[in-house]
């Protein structure tokens, strides 16, 4: 399967995408359908103009949809602030001219008022489908692809708030003679690269990986619902989808272990953060009782997979960890006297069970069962009290 397309190579064509689906105010059910769209390559004749983007994109007839976005263009006021950021280093005007938006020419002229990405209000399309909704489905698409046309070239954001390439490029020039002249760019010789001298440069530093999100992202919705003999549902699959992206985060965040886990510890996962009525559907769908899935999911809760282990799992360990913890318990002066069975240390409605962690889960009676009460600990002192 081919690896999915994504929009925007350069850190500029993301802020274009950045710019759509945060800050443009746009309908966030729409973007994902156009983005699907995008990727099946339905656009075609796409053109862009001074404030202004055509395309054609394909649809359910046979004849493609007609779609124009205009972009409100900068007024004389506004060029004026934007030229004067542009012209503050001679560096800014050298890197647009090598492709390229430096990113402190986009964030200072944003600060001046003068902001290139598009802001609530900015675009507004037309299109000859019967769709009525802004966006539909087709001008999302194009609204992806100028992200394709924005890493080519960044020059396309000055085209769509008003000014072609050689007007901007003009009017530096003329900024910079002091007599209001328009003196001509240096040639720039680029001399190439010898293989012998790129063999010999010492390779960089890789970059560091940016932190993991602090939550999972939200699945993709989805246009259409499964066939009806799969048995499965948008909702069901964006259920599995949301759950694969907060797995995904926490594979970035514990590392491998975190896929490692059983039938019993993946369901205990999953349910942890259910309702009870969602829950108890989850048990059923998984040919579980949910009373033991409600127990599971609480443990997970509580401690993870080692809580888990603890309520479920009765083992033998050595005698050194529950005779130190049956001294703590019998100076503690609980009624009772602690009795041992296996990896469990029971003194009246207090059990204590060294998990295979080498820590020390506390329970406590709750009618006919025991419950997980909290964290774990290295020490039985901690939990005794």
């Amino acid at each position: 399967m081919p690896p999915r397309r994504n929009f925007g190579r350069t850190w500029w064509g993301r802020a274009w995408v950045d710019a759509l689906e945060q800050r443009a105010k746009l309908d966030p059910n729409r973007l994902p359908r156009g983005r699907t769209y995008a990727r099946k390559g339905t656009v075609s004749e796409l053109h862009f103009g001074a404030g202004e983007m055509t395309a054609r994109v394909r649809g359910s007839r046979p004849q493609p949809y007609k779609v124009t976005i205009t972009m409100r263009t900068f007024t004389d006021g506004e060029w004026d602030t934007l030229l004067g950021v542009v012209g503050t280093q001679l560096g800014h005007a050298a890197a647009l001219l090598d492709g390229e938006l430096p990113g402190a020419l986009a964030e200072q002229a944003r600060e001046a008022g003068a902001d290139l990405l598009p802001g609530p209000g900015d675009l507004r399309p037309r299109c000859s489908c019967p769709d009525s909704a802004n966006p539909c489905k087709h001008v999302a698409a194009v609204y992806y692809l100028v992200a394709d046309e924005v890493d080519r070239d960044p020059f396309t954001l000055f085209l769509l708030r008003g000014r072609p390439r050689a007007d901007v490029l003009a009017e530096l020039r003329a900024r910079r003679s002091p007599r209001g002249e328009k003196p001509k760019l240096p040639k720039r010789v680029d001399e190439g690269l010898t293989p012998k001298a790129a063999y010999a440069r010492r390779p960089g530093a890789i970059p560091a990986l940016p932190p993991p999100p602090r939550v999972a992202g939200r699945p993709a919705v989805l246009d259409l619902d499964p066939p009806p003999s799969t048995g499965w549902t948008a909702a069901a699959l964006s259920v599995l989808a949301a759950d694969a992206a907060s797995l995904a985060r926490d594979l970035l965040t514990a590392g491998a272990t975190a896929a490692e886990l059983t039938f019993e510890e993946d369901l205990a996962r999953r349910a942890a953060p259910r309702s009870g009525a969602e829950t108890a559907a989850l048990a059923t769908a998984a040919g579980v009782p949910p009373r033991d899935l409600a127990r599971w999911a609480e443990a997970w809760r509580e401690a993870g997979r080692g809580g888990l282990a603890a309520l479920r799992e009765p083992w033998q360990p050595g005698p050194g960890p529950l005779a130190e913890a049956q001294a703590i318990l019998t100076e503690a002066g609980l009624p009772g006297t602690p009795k041992v069975w296996r990896n469990r240390l029971t003194q009246g409605d207090l059990q204590l069970r060294y998990g295979r962690d080498a820590r020390w889960y506390r329970f406590i009676r709750a009618g006919t069962e025991w419950r997980l009460d909290g964290p774990p600990s290295a020490s039985a002192v901690d939990l005794a009290y």
